[in-house]
């Protein structure tokens, strides 16, 4: 009787936005959320520095998960759930959801058959298990299958696709319930080493602290090369984000671990001139409304992240935040262009106004291009299932 030393599991790679990820369907999995996460790691090749033995890219950006399955949800067509794939060691962070993976789950429910082709555009409805909320992607479809050529670019991807909207209006206060968690525009608070600083916190899709630049020594404008030798001001950031997750209740003892990524944080700056690391392309100031610079587990985010680009966009245009004060936006300006190491990303934000200090989310957009990679079969090792 032929024997194999190996199981074999079903598995699509997509480029989703600017990150790569695996994008597995939950039944294909075992049930067990110890060995099915055992299983995954193994995909990946983790933990190893190179992740050699696996599928994994040995970057953050590269080493991202998604489990698809049939939706939990009434309001939604499928379910996923995001992880952040370690490199280094055995641990898959499942604390919030990532806006560039996002873009890669349409397509990929309307290929696997999960979700009917409508042309011209599948709106489908993803529930984000990680948050519990739902994302609407808006996917071009041409022939019963997601279109993938089009003439949309954006920074950090080579070449052009298909153009891709991303609606998260529907996930403020994704973690905290609110999209003010503190109830204020703005705080004040106290670092070691600096004194008084000024933040904003902000809960669309993931929590985000926001601080400008200048208060913690910096300019703005800064490359992932530059900040990642600036242990000083690593560290300083790493000391906000942890008082920040202190006040939202998600810290232990006020530590927070430095591989978990919630909740972000963001340094922001005026717009000014700037290079995107990855063409040395010149941006002129006039191109962007503001510069953000993301801390994303330890070092500074090759480009931006998708979900973040909404908090961020959002952040802009409350008053009285500390993003809404460096971005100078004209009255009611609805789309933003936000300055990141990668290039630009714009973003499609709207408030109503409450009250002095209270605001309802209207409008949360970006948009991204997606396209499968590979699909096939990945081989795991029989010992890995003991």
């Amino acid at each position: 009787m032929y024997y194999s030393e190996t199981e074999r599991i079903y598995c699509v790679i997509m480029r989703a936005g600017t990150s790569k990820g695996m994008f597995l369907h939950v039944n294909d999995l075992p049930q067990d959320l110890a060995l099915r996460d055992k299983v995954i790691l193994s995909i990946f090749g983790s933990p190893d520095p190179r992740q050699i033995d696996g599928l994994g890219g040995a970057e953050p950006l590269t080493s991202k998960l998604a489990l698809i399955g049939p939706s939990s949800h009434p309001d939604a067509d499928v379910d996923c759930t995001f992880g952040q794939v370690e490199i280094n060691q055995p641990v898959i962070h499942y604390s919030g959801l990532d806006g560039n993976i996002l873009a890669g789950v349409g397509p990929y429910a309307i290929e696997e058959g999960l979700v009917k082709a409508v042309e011209p555009i599948t709106t489908v409805k993803v529930h984000n298990t990680n948050t519990n909320q739902i994302i609407i992607a808006e996917v071009p479809v041409y022939n019963g299958k997601p279109k993938v050529m089009g003439d949309y670019a954006i920074d950090g991807v080579p070449g052009t696709g298909c153009r891709i909207n991303i609606d998260m209006s529907q996930t403020a206060g994704s973690k905290t319930g609110k999209l003010l968690p503190t109830g204020n525009v703005r705080d004040k608070i106290i670092v070691e080493g600096i004194g008084e600083i000024n933040i904003s916190i902000v809960d669309v899709a993931n929590p985000c602290i926001f601080v400008q630049a200048q208060e913690v020594g910096l300019i703005g404008n800064e490359t992932p090369g530059e900040f990642n030798r600036n242990l000083s001001a690593i560290n300083i950031l790493e000391r906000i984000r942890a008082i920040g997750a202190e006040i939202l209740g998600i810290n232990n003892r006020g530590k927070v671990s430095v591989k978990d990524p919630l909740p972000f944080i963001a340094f922001v700056s005026t717009r000014r001139h700037a290079i995107n690391h990855l063409t040395l392309e010149d941006i002129p100031a006039e191109c962007v409304n503001f510069l953000s610079r993301l801390l994303f587990l330890g070092a500074m985010h090759q480009t931006y992240a998708g979900s973040v680009s909404v908090t961020t966009g959002v952040a802009a245009v409350i008053p009285g935040t500390v993003v809404n004060e460096v971005a100078k936006l004209e009255e009611e300006q609805k789309m933003i262009r936000i300055g990141h190491p990668g290039g630009i990303v714009e973003v499609e934000a709207e408030v109503e106004t409450i009250n002095n200090q209270q605001f309802n989310l209207l409008r949360a957009m970006y948009s991204r291009t997606a396209r499968r990679l590979m699909d096939g079969y990945v081989y795991i090792s029989r010992d890995t299932f003991e």
